[in-house]
C-alpha cells in the first residue's frame, strides 16, 4: 500500500513516542495539566478558603449623595410652600403698609415682604419656589420679623431650611396659653411654674395656701434657688439626703442654664451672688455637680394642718423652658384629706407665712 508522504510522518511520530529526537516531551503539552500548576491553583484555593470573608455589614458604603440631595431639595419646597401660606395670613395693616387699591394676593404681596426683609422679590421667588437651597441665618431671621412669626413657627422655619435655630441668650418668662389651663383644671393639685433660673412667675391658688402666698415677694425672694441657699424661712423640709439631692439637682440645672442663655445677665448676677452668700453653692457649683429632679418626696409643715408628706414632681412645658412643679399626695392618705381641706380654706384663716 502506498502512503502518502504526510501519512509516513504521522506514523513515524506516533511510533518514537515522547522520546523521539524532536525533543524531550514539555509537561502539559499533551493537554495534560503539569504537577506544578496543579500544586499552584490548590494553594490559591486554600488561601480563598483561609481569607477571612468581609460581611454586608463591615463593607464600606458609599455615601448617598442623591438621597442626601433630594432630601434637602424636599426640604426647601416645604419651606418654600409655609413662607406662602405665612404671607398669605400676614395683612398690610398689620404691618404697617397701606392696603392700596384692588389686591389678588390675599394677604402680603412679594414685593410687600421682600421691602420689611429687605430682600430682593426675586429671591423671595426662589425661596417659595423651593429653589433657595441654602438661606442663610440673617435671611431667615429677617422672614421671621417681617412675617411676625412665632417662636414655634421660627424654628420650624430654621429646622426646614438646614440650618441650627439661633438662641436669643435670654431667659423668657412667657408662658404658653395651654399652661394657665392647665393649672386652672388642676385645682386639686398645689401647682408653681418657674424659668430656667427658678424664677417663680405664677401659681395657683393651692399652692400660696400650702406654701405660703408669694404675691408679696420680689426680686431674689422669688427665686427657689436664692430662697434655699440663703436660708429663708420655708415650710418645705428635707431629710439630709433629699437635701443633697435637691441642691446637687438645682446646681446643675442652673449651670445648664448659663449655658443656654449666655448673654442673661440677671441669671450671671444670681449665680455671682449665690457664690457669695453660700459656700455650700460655691463647693457644689466648684465641684460640677451633677444631678437631675426625680420625683421625691417631701414634707411640707403647714401652720394650722400640720405636716402634709407630700411627692413632688417637676414637669416641663413643650415648645418651652418653664419647670411645672407639682405637690400631690397618695390617694387616700391623711395628707390627701388635707389638701382637700386646703383647697376649702385656701388663705384666708391660714397663719401667716413664715417667710415674712
Amino acid at each position: 500500500m502506498l502512503l502518502s508522504c504526510a501519512q509516513r510522518r504521522r506514523r513515524g511520530r506516533a511510533q518514537e513516542g515522547p522520546g523521539s529526537a524532536e525533543g524531550p516531551a514539555v509537561p502539559g503539552s499533551d493537554g495534560s495539566k503539569s504537577p506544578d500548576r496543579q500544586e499552584h491553583r490548590l494553594d490559591e484555593r486554600r488561601s480563598a478558603r483561609n481569607r477571612p470573608r468581609r460581611s454586608a455589614r463591615n463593607r464600606p458604603r458609599r455615601p448617598a449623595r442623591g438621597r442626601t440631595r433630594r432630601s434637602a431639595r424636599n426640604r426647601t419646597r416645604r419651606a418654600g410652600r409655609r413662607l406662602h401660606r405665612w404671607r398669605d395670613r400676614v395683612t398690610p395693616v398689620a404691618v404697617g403698609l397701606p392696603a392700596g387699591g384692588p389686591r389678588r394676593a390675599v394677604g402680603l404681596r412679594r414685593e410687600e415682604l421682600a421691602l420689611l426683609a429687605g430682600i430682593s422679590v426675586d429671591y423671595i421667588v426662589r425661596l417659595e419656589q423651593g429653589r433657595a437651597t441654602t438661606p442663610s441665618v440673617q435671611i431667615l431671621g429677617a422672614l421671621t420679623r417681617a412675617l411676625r412669626l412665632s417662636e414655634s413657627e421660627r424654628e420650624h422655619l430654621y429646622l426646614l431650611a438646614g440650618q441650627p435655630v439661633p438662641s436669643t441668650g435670654q431667659i423668657s418668662a412667657y408662658i404658653p396659653p395651654g399652661v394657665p389651663r392647665l393649672l386652672d383644671q388642676l385645682q386639686g393639685t398645689p401647682v408653681s411654674v418657674c424659668d430656667a433660673g427658678w424664677n417663680l412667675i405664677t401659681w395657683n391658688p393651692l399652692w400660696a395656701a400650702l406654701v405660703g402666698d408669694p404675691s408679696e415677694r420680689r426680686g431674689r425672694e422669688r427665686n427657689v434657688v436664692w430662697s434655699h441657699f440663703a436660708g429663708r424661712p420655708t415650710r418645705i423640709g428635707h431629710t439630709p439626703e433629699q437635701e443633697a439631692s435637691f441642691e446637687a439637682a438645682m446646681v446643675s440645672d442652673l449651670r445648664s442654664a448659663s449655658a443656654r442663655y449666655p448673654a442673661d445677665d440677671d441669671l450671671r448676677s444670681l449665680i455671682a451672688e449665690l457664690r457669695s452668700v453660700s459656700t455650700r453653692f460655691a463647693q457644689l457649683w466648684d465641684a460640677f455637680a451633677v444631678g437631675f429632679h426625680g420625683s421625691a418626696t417631701k414634707t411640707v409643715h403647714h401652720p394650722d394642718l400640720g405636716d402634709l408628706a407630700l411627692d413632688c414632681d417637676v414637669l416641663t412645658a413643650a415648645g418651652s423652658d418653664l419647670r411645672i412643679v407639682a405637690h400631690t399626695a397618695a390617694p387616700g392618705s391623711e395628707a390627701a384629706g388635707k389638701l382637700r381641706l386646703l383647697a376649702v380654706v385656701g388663705t384666708e384663716t391660714m397663719a401667716p407665712d413664715p417667710a415674712h
